[in-house]
């Protein structure tokens, strides 16, 4: 008999812990051993009933989802799925979550609530399911989840076109992994073109958290926005991102349309695009994420002549879309993610003449 897996739920109201635990039961899988109303008796019920992965309300009165993360992870380092409102404040939150150990999030329903509330509950499912097979031990012990907010160096972008167009794809995890990665650009680095799978909302404030933090100016991306050195552009929720070749400028385009491979943004879109529009001056990077999105991308990103590369196994939260886009061939190998940053810059000087 396949053993359940084991889901403490926390939130403080009692209306939404029925609604989740009602939700998580429909999945034979998956067994609820608890529901707590705040971060106090959580902490007790994570101590009685053993859970493999946990819920958590981002925005609770008398100790929020991230204050309690960082009193947790470090000495009970648990899988957690945060179920986040889609408040400024909560928003916010959510992404400092991320930040401090949660493997990922789902976002409450605002309108049309019982549809909305069917799919979240269905993405809870399924996130809760990844979530159980993440390996959290890398956070015990940890002294270091209070938020670095050192200065960035003031970089702007410059007003001029580059023949090189970094590509970047990720899901579960991948909030950490791209902060990583650009961070260790240097401020003239080619453009780079982003899609993380992440809804409507959350790319804005994601963007311009990284700006802050990154040598090279990062921004949510708009259609007729510039490919440019210096330059980051993150596709927004709820949009397909494509890179558009424009005489010697490169812009991207922003656009509705049905899910591809299961996203919008996905990741394969924008790898597609790369691979018609700017061939063997793109590298292609391929981030953690749960699935296959872009590694059809990526192989036609390497057909035409791309340079790519995707993150290993050790160092991905899942290792679905690395893993995917290295068995098809479209990653020309695997690489730990602190050492893509300075081996994108390695394969960019290798191919300047």
């Amino acid at each position: 008999m396949i053993r359940k897996i084991r889901v403490l739920v926390v939130d403080d109201s009692a209306l939404v812990r029925q609604i989740l635990t009602q939700g998580l039961a429909m999945d034979p899988g998956l067994e609820v051993v608890g529901a707590a109303v705040d971060p106090y008796s959580a902490r007790d019920l994570i101590v009685k009933c053993k859970p493999d992965v946990m819920t958590l309300d981002v925005e609770m009165p008398r100790m929020d989802g991230l204050e309690f993360l960082r009193k947790l992870m470090p000495q009970y380092p648990l899988p957690v799925v945060m179920v986040s409102s889609l408040t400024q404040t909560g928003k916010q939150i959510t992404l400092d979550c991320l930040e401090a150990g949660a493997v990922d999030f789902v976002a409450k329903p605002t309108s049309n609530m019982a549809q909305g509330l069917n799919a979240m509950l269905a993405e809870l499912r399924t996130k809760v399911k990844i979530a159980s097979t993440v390996n959290v031990s890398r956070w015990k012990n940890r002294r270091d989840l209070l938020p670095s907010r050192g200065l960035a160096r003031p970089v702007k972008a410059l007003a001029e076109s580059t023949d090189k167009v970094i590509t970047i794809g990720a899901s579960t995890g991948g909030t950490e992994a791209i902060k990583s990665v650009i961070t260790g650009f240097p401020g003239n680095m080619p453009g780079v073109v982003i899609v993380q799978h992440m809804p409507a909302g959350f790319t804005k404030m994601f963007s311009d958290r990284l700006n802050q933090l990154c040598p090279m100016e990062v921004k949510e991306a708009e259609s007729g926005d510039r490919i440019m050195t210096g330059r980051v552009l993150v596709a927004p929720g709820g949009k397909h991102m494509r890179v558009r070749r424009s005489g010697g400028i490169y812009q991207v385009s922003c656009e509705d349309g049905e899910l591809v491979s299961g996203h919008r943004p996905s990741v394969d879109v924008l790898m597609h695009s790369v691979a018609e529009q700017v061939g063997a001056n793109a590298i292609g990077i391929m981030l953690t994420g749960m699935g296959g999105d872009g590694a059809g991308g990526m192989l036609a990103m390497r057909q035409a002549g791309a340079r790519t590369l995707a993150q290993d196994e050790a160092t991905s939260v899942v290792f679905g879309m690395p893993k995917v886009a290295f068995e098809r061939g479209g990653a020309e190998r695997l690489v730990p993610l602190p050492d893509i940053a300075p081996a994108t810059i390695r394969l960019l000087s290798e191919r300047t003449p």
